[in-house]
């Protein structure tokens, strides 16, 4: 076991003392993170959501902060504003809340589509505009989101643009029932998320982001990567296919899963698994031409079993 894979189960054990029964989502969670990726979480409320992103954050040693999206909340409010200083005249800055290592947007589609919109520059570049002048975020950088399905009541879509800087869009799903009473069991002792401490440095994870760069993805997977994309733009069920920033997003996600497992090289397989949550949100139906009202990962499961999946040498 190297050391990246020893990371990842260190983290894996800690989060699990707070969550149960939700090992796959904390590997694409982890994988997101070593790709530099953001994370979109969306279920109906009580599910966990906010609890998975509160373990992750508290078992990596990053600052941390939370944005409770609601109708009121403005857009100085997440990236910041400058502020006169009485005395000297001079304007200070007063950085926002996304001014952290580990963001939790709770509940973002709860607010307007304007407020949503400050999220667009730093999550695509790492950096936030206040008055003019650009400054970066603090390294690793990671957004967690969450939200309701839109069906709720006092939600508001996420516009496409805002949905494709997202590299992952994750459910979580209800828990069976030994895990469900697993959980009643584990909180009536007191609440596990509460003693959750830190086994990860900023420094190891930025490592492991780095050893990302050396993890190869040869031509024959980059071609299957475009071939699936190719198909989405292709296919009357579909108004809006993957974009190349969608390409870019599968590669880079599947060589952090590579690296987690082991690897210094992306297999099909990958590709495979990663397919439909980082793809899945990226696509726009066309509801005239679906008569089946297939969702968005039935339609890409379909594409990948009628492409040819590519040998590795």
């Amino acid at each position: 076991m190297n050391d990246v894979q020893r990371l990842k189960a260190a983290i894996q054990e800690n989060m699990e003392k707070a969550v149960v029964g939700k090992g796959e989502v904390i590997d694409l969670l982890l994988t997101a993170l070593i790709a530099q990726g953001h994370v979109l979480l969306e279920d109906v409320p009580g599910l966990g959501k906010t609890t998975i992103v509160s373990a992750l954050a508290k078992s990596i040693d990053c600052s941390f902060s939370r944005i409770q999206f609601t109708p009121d909340v403005l857009p100085g409010d997440i990236t910041g504003y400058t502020m006169p200083n009485l005395t000297t005249g001079e304007r200070s800055v007063v950085f926002g809340a996304v001014m952290a290592q580990v963001v939790l947007a709770d509940e973002i589609n709860r607010t307007s589509p304007k407020t949503q919109s400050a999220l667009l520059e730093v999550m695509q570049e790492n950096q936030l505009t206040i008055d003019g002048v650009s400054y970066p975020v603090p390294a690793p950088f990671m957004v967690l989101a969450t939200q309701n399905p839109v069906s709720a009541i006092g939600t508001y879509p996420l516009p496409e643009a805002q949905l494709d800087r997202f590299l992952m869009k994750i459910s979580l799903g209800y828990p069976t029932r030994a895990e469900e009473v697993e959980i009643l069991q584990r909180h009536a002792s007191g609440a596990p998320l509460a003693s959750l401490q830190s086994v990860a440095s900023a420094e190891q994870i930025l490592a492991a982001i780095e050893a990302r760069q050396n993890i190869v993805c040869a031509s024959r997977v980059s071609d299957y990567i475009v071939s699936i994309a190719e198909a989405t733009r292709s296919d009357e069920r579909i108004t809006l296919g993957v974009s190349p920033r969608g390409c870019l997003a599968l590669m880079e996600a599947c060589r952090a899963k590579a690296l987690l497992d082991g690897r210094e090289y992306v297999i099909p397989d990958d590709v495979q698994a990663l397919c439909v949550p980082v793809l899945a949100h990226r696509l726009v139906l066309n509801k005239q031409k679906n008569l089946r009202q297939e969702s968005e990962s039935d339609i890409l499961r379909s594409i990948l079993r009628n492409l040819r999946v590519p040998g590795v040498s």
